[in-house]
């Protein structure tokens, strides 16, 4: 089945912080759009085969527009320095309806909301959703720098203000984010949510491991990493195609697959989001994604062949 996709304008862009784009969309016509929950993205077809995912931190409860806010990064592939020189005030472009892959757990009694740098973008939708629905909750904003973070305004201004906890690396040192005070001892139905930059989601995460809480509360949405394509050559089969090609050390199972004509719908391409997922029939994987999580690795049944390799001299694929 297609995905939706919307054609969408840009009624606002306004510069926050140090080179974040913060973009409302609408559609030229005034209808609403699909309605979304909190820690939902959309796929924003940035140019011509260059397509990227952004949370959005709107309000859920106002479908009217949605709202991005984009970092531009010296290391970016294309996607946020696209988004930044091509995406103006007036422009026009395609997005995928929502999906939603981070969502707020239904049974929480109680939710830590952890946001790194330009990773606040979903912890803001979802402190909209938990307020509106009169949830207990706190909202950590941890950055570089007072001057380099966008939303701010918004969240000192916001009905959820007193909620809402800001931690700066460049000030002092009494208001750093103490992760192991914010966590306290774990307790059922209070659940963990983290994005942001690899190296402070890890720090969180282990952070929340070691203090004891069950993976099942902890919650992580990744939107950058590092692809691995080391590890021996091996053989992928694609069994509905009945084609099969050698995966060459440094090379990954999708372009191998390319070059015998099988394609696969990617976007991301790091492992992040879950668009090349596949059913693995045959063989045992070896997860190298930040998507699946650490029960759906185990069960070896899928794989995200953008970034994962074999562990077994033979991986056959559904396709």
């Amino acid at each position: 089945m297609k995905e939706e996709s919307l054609n969408v304008v840009v009624r606002k862009r306004e510069i926050q912080g140090a080179d974040v784009a913060v973009l409302e969309l609408v559609r030229q016509d005034g209808v609403l759009l699909p309605v979304f929950t909190a820690g939902a993205h959309v796929d924003i077809h940035i140019a011509p085969g260059l397509v990227r995912q952004y949370s959005l931190c709107s309000d859920p409860a106002d479908p009217s527009s949605y709202r991005l806010g984009v970092l531009k990064d010296p290391s970016s592939r294309g996607g946020s320095v696209g988004v930044h020189d091509i995406l103006h005030e007036g422009n026009e472009v395609q997005i995928s309806a929502p999906r939603n892959l981070f969502p707020l757990a239904e049974n929480a009694r109680r939710s830590i909301l952890l946001g790194g740098g330009i990773g606040i973008t979903p912890m803001i939708a979802m402190a909209y959703e938990l307020a509106a629905a009169g949830a207990e909750f706190e909202l950590h904003y941890s950055a570089r720098s007072r001057k380099s973070s966008a939303f701010l305004d918004e969240l000192a201004t916001s009905g959820f203000s007193s909620n809402v906890h800001t931690h700066f690396d460049d000030e002092d040192a009494s208001q750093h984010l103490d992760i192991a005070a914010v966590l306290g001892n774990p307790e059922e139905g209070v659940h963990i949510y983290t994005c942001g930059p690899s190296g402070f989601m890890d720090w969180v995460i282990s952070s929340a491991l070691k203090a004891g809480y069950p993976d099942s509360q902890i919650h992580r949405e990744y939107f950058q990493v590092e692809v691995d394509s080391s590890g021996e050559a091996f053989e992928v089969v694609a069994a509905k195609s009945g084609k099969s090609v050698q995966v060459a050390e440094g090379q990954t199972i999708l372009e191998a697959l390319a070059e015998i004509g099988i394609k696969v719908e990617i976007s991301c391409e790091q492992g992040v989001c879950g668009t090349c997922l596949c059913d693995v029939l045959e063989g045992e994987p070896d997860h190298r994604d930040v998507y699946l999580t650490d029960d759906e690795k185990a069960a070896n049944d899928q794989i995200l062949v953008c970034c994962s390799r074999s562990k077994s001299k033979k991986l056959v694929l559904d396709i």
